[in-house]
């Protein structure tokens, strides 16, 4: 099911201007789900999938440790880059395969 929801994300950042760099980025902190750029801003995209009835939306399962994770993930990501690049951290919220996109979802 999140590969699914992953690959309606990567096609909806498509469509709105966005350039895939990696999908499932693996470092030794954990893995961001979708890295995304557009006007030189690199994204990393936690992405939440859901079906059926749920008590909260996807979105709402981004704790503060996994924004943590995505800190450090970043970090490296601009480390094998060798250079400093702007870093912004969404979230993609798919149900029942419809994108509810958070751009800036956390600092």
């Amino acid at each position: 099911m999140g590969r699914k929801g992953e690959t309606l994300v990567c096609k909806y950042l498509k469509k709105h201007g966005y350039k895939i760099v990696a999908r499932n980025y693996v470092t030794p902190f954990g893995e961001a789900d979708v890295i995304a750029c557009k006007e030189g801003t690199y994204c990393l995209i936690e992405v939440k999938t859901r079906e059926g009835d749920i008590l909260a939306l996807p979105s709402e399962a981004v704790t503060r440790a996994k924004q943590e994770r995505y800190r450090r993930i970043a970090r490296y990501f601009c480390a094998t880059m060798r250079r400093e690049v702007a870093i912004r951290y969404d979230v993609a919220s798919v149900l029942d395969g419809e994108i509810e996109y958070f751009e800036d979802a956390f600092i």
